[in-house]
């Protein structure tokens, strides 16, 4: 910069530059934590409640950078602009000065001792700016073309080759720039600031433009004609080989039908083998005769070599004559140069003493700035250090403090869900007619605890609690409407789940993980692995599970879909909604009987319901043995949490046609019986104390697992849980079931052991999967404490327990049969009639 105003503004453009580029680092930083790429978001019925929220800048040290700016402007060009302007040229009153001929001279020669290292490069040049830098592909071309022409002209007129060509001086590579005669550079040196260029010089640069943009095509042609060449000798040496050998078997074919009759044996043999040696020679001539020709066209080439190098060297050795020249006429000039200097000593040296003097109070002032501004630098640089210290200091103990919030934010949450069991447990009568004085606190605080979340709370309340949502992430209602007590036990639950999350939240080595793993796939096709199993297995982030969730399915159905056509999903629905469908009554029907705790399908006008019942239209028409089946609408609405319509589609055909076995969602249920049995045998096997207990007080464990199975525990576990297993089970398949559903006896096992009667066991089962809300414990158990766990016993022993099953089937068939004929022969059973036949 040229003066301090220029320095101070160029200094705040460097801060705004820096603040600039750091709240864009965190930005990406904020953007790579929640989402890598756009794709990434979620595309079912839960992107719209959670739009992706990005943090807004530090105001507050936004307002301190704009109060602390100081308001400058430059008075002179700075920073990229004063870079790119030219060097200033200092007044001279001669056109070229002599030290820089001398160096010039010296650069020259020293570049000629060189030789012809492809390294380095001659910079003998005059005042004029010759670029020393990567050509450009123009300059390329140009240099090129007056290369071929400089060629061309100089076998007829070698005399004028220095004045008319163009010669490189780095010898061995393509020349830059082309370089123009020696006489010519010293003439322009001289003259360069008395005349510029004229319209002619223009025109004649357009017309060599053009003329070596001629040469360029005329050269690519002649090389295209060379390679014609060299096919056609290549063919016509093929040629020449064929008639050869047809020649020699015509030749075999006369001598041993005509010359060989009567010939004896010994000197037919004898005659052969002159002809082979004579077919040998001719081939050792054309051979010769090849060689030949390859050592006369070497010649040629070197001749032409020979040729150029005896140019070159003519061309050094005029360089050298007219660089002696230029020495001859330097000297000549510096002589009088120092006679005029003699002559004028007297006057200059009086002047010079007064320029001394000034120059030297300038070197001192100059001096003297240079010391301050060391000084300040340091200080600077100090003052830089202590602030880094500073703030690495800040952000540390702001990293502390974080965590140690969330660690008490979830003690909090905990101790708020004892808190509300506690109300709850206090809330039951006692057996009193004292009024006991702790009633009405515990009134005033079970009113506290319910009430809703409002903008004005009464200053008079005992406590105020932790306020919950209304609805979870997924949509899944948190707190219901009607029953008190549902409502704190609900409250407590969800309390418990929000101390889990923060908990575990603080552990982000699952994230990384997960954005470690998509970034490095992003340029290639994701492909099933034991690091992607282990991290579906821990659960899928939440912005991520939509496109992870579709990648899964179109894993196990793109042998469906690549045998149908484009549109599928569009014909089946309109097939559906145009002719008569007998399963479209019974879905609409449960359309609001599938999840009515969600806010998606809590109406009819719930943006849910529409796609519900387009997916299951779509699939009765596609699978016409199955239709419709309750529980079906269940796995649907799942899936349409985090997919589309048609993705939906297909994640119900990949559960039903390709995780679970044939006949499982029938009218038999024939394929849901024998899993249960497969269940009983895994359960004796894996938990068998818990299995004996159950057999102790004849406890059916199978009329709450039989839900689980057949809906994949939708209604059975929290939404974080189910979740969870969803993940899994879309990835690995229906193993993914017994697994989890063994975890969750083995995670309740004592506390069900504990339980001495059939009653307490039963309402026990009801509900407990309920109170089990750590998911990474469950899914330890489930994928680490239960191995091993082969699918191929899974699979023997639902072919063991169906022929069991089918045979029971048929005897209760055959019994039915029975019971139908003897109807029908007695009056007095004539009048019973079964709710089958009834809805029939």
């Amino acid at each position: 910069a040229a003066t301090r105003q220029d320095m101070t503004y160029w200094l705040q453009e460097l801060q705004q530059k820096r603040w600039e580029y750091c709240n864009n680092l965190d930005a990406a930083k904020r953007d790579s934590r929640t989402s890598p790429t756009p794709s990434d978001l979620s595309k079912g019925l839960v992107a719209k409640d959670n739009p992706g929220s990005i943090l807004s800048q530090n105001a507050s040290a936004e307002r301190a950078r704009n109060i602390l700016a100081v308001e400058t402007s430059p008075t002179d060009l700075v920073g990229e602009q004063a870079a790119s302007q030219p060097a200033p040229v200092q007044p001279s009153a001669i056109n070229f000065s002599l030290k820089q001929w001398s160096t010039e001279i010296k650069n020259s020669m020293s570049s000629l001792r060189k030789g012809n290292n492809e390294n380095r490069k001659s910079i003998f040049y005059t005042t004029e700016e010759w670029e020393l830098l990567d050509p450009t592909p123009k300059d390329l071309e140009d240099s090129m073309a007056l290369e071929e022409k400089r060629k061309h002209l100089a076998e007829g007129s070698k005399g004028r080759r220095l004045t008319s060509s163009a010669f490189p001086f780095d010898f061995g590579r393509i020349p830059h720039k082309p370089r123009r005669p020696l006489k010519d550079r010293i003439g322009s040196s001289k003259n360069r600031n008395s005349s510029d260029s004229s319209p002619t010089e223009w025109c004649s640069g357009n017309g060599n433009k053009q003329v070596s943009e001629l040469q360029l095509k005329y050269q690519s042609q002649q090389e295209e004609l060379e390679k014609l060449k060299k096919d056609f000798l290549s063919q016509k040496e093929l040629v020449r080989l064929l008639q050869q050998t047809v020649r020699s078997s015509q030749y075999d074919k006369y001598f041993a039908s005509h010359l060989c009759e009567g010939v004896p044996k010994d000197k037919s043999e004898l005659l052969h083998q002159k002809d082979n040696q004579i077919l040998g020679l001719n081939n050792q001539l054309e051979k010769s005769n090849l060689e030949k020709d390859s050592l006369q066209q070497e010649v040629k080439n070197l001749k032409c070599k020979v040729g150029e190098l005896n140019e070159q060297l003519g061309m050094l050795m005029e360089t050298i004559q007219a660089k002696d020249e230029v020495i001859m006429k330097l000297s000549r000039q510096l002589s009088e140069c120092e006679d005029n200097t003699s002559s004028q000593s007297g006057a200059i040296n009086s002047s010079m003493v007064t320029c001394t003097n000034k120059e030297l109070q300038e070197l001192d002032r100059l001096k003297d700035n240079l010391q301050g501004y060391k000084n300040q630098n340091k200080f600077l640089n100090k003052e830089i250090l202590e602030l880094s210290a500073l703030r690495r200091n800040a952000e540390a103990r702001e990293r502390e403090w974080q965590a140690k919030c969330t660690s008490l934010e979830a003690k909090l949450c905990q101790t708020e869900s004892k808190y509300l069991i506690l109300l709850q447990e206090v809330k039951t009568p006692v057996c009193s007619e004292e009024q006991n004085p702790a009633r009405e606190v515990i009134t005033q605080l079970l009113e506290d605890a319910l009430k809703a979340e409002t903008s004005e709370q009464p200053e008079q309340a005992f406590f105020k609690p932790h306020l919950v949502s209304e609805y979870d992430i997924y949509g899944f209602q948190t707190v219901p409407e009607d029953d008190d007590e549902e409502k704190l036990v609900a409250k407590s639950r969800a309390l418990d789940l929000k101390s889990l999350s923060l908990s575990e939240n603080r552990e982000i080595s699952t994230g990384v993980k997960w954005e470690n793993y998509l970034a490095s796939t992003m340029n290639r096709e994701m492909m099933r692995c034991v690091e992607l199993k282990n991290l579906i297995r821990s659960g899928i982030p939440h912005e991520h599970r939509s496109k992870m969730w579709k990648w899964c399915v179109n894993l196990h159905v793109k042998k469906f879909k690549d045998s149908t056509v484009p549109g599928y999903f569009q014909t089946l629905l309109q097939n559906a909604l145009e002719k008569q469908n007998p399963a479209s009554k019974q879905i609409e029907l449960d359309l609001l009987r599938t999840l009515p705790n969600n806010k998606h399908y809590c109406s009819l006008t719930s943006e849910g319901i529409q796609k519900l019942r387009n997916v299951l239209l779509a699939f009765s028409w596609r699978n016409p043995d199955i239709g419709y089946c309750q529980g079906l609408n269940r796995l649907v609405a799942i899936a349409l949490l985090y997919l589309e319509q048609e993705d939906a589609f297909w994640c119900l055909v990949t559960i039903v046609e390709v995780f679970m076995p044939p006949d499982y969602y029938t009218k038999t249920l024939l394929g849901s019986q024998v899993d249960q049995r497969v269940f009983k045998d895994l359960m004796s096997e894996k938990l068998p104390r818990l299995h004996a207990h159950f057999e102790q007080y004849k406890v059916d464990y199978t009329l709450i697992t039989f839900n689980w199975f057949l809906v994949v525990f939708v209604d059975s576990v929290v939404s974080d849980i189910l979740f969870k297993i969803w993940d899994s089970f879309l990835y690995e398949g229906q193993k993914v079931i017994f697994r989890f559903a063994l975890a969750l006896f083995k995670y309740k096992e004592e506390e069900i052991l504990k339980l001495q009667d059939s009653m307490s066991i039963f309402k026990y089962l009801r509900y407990f999967t309920r109170t089990i809300l750590d998911a990474r414990k469950l899914t330890a158990i489930a994928f680490g404490d239960l191995n091993p766990f082969p699918l191929r016993q899974i699979r023997n022993r639902r072919t063991y327990h169906l022929e069991k099953v089918r045979l029971e089937l048929t005897e209760l068939e055959a019994i039915r049969e029975d019971f139908l004929r003897e109807r029908e022969t007695c009056v007095e059973k004539r009048d019973l009639i079964s709710d089958d036949e009834e809805d029939s």
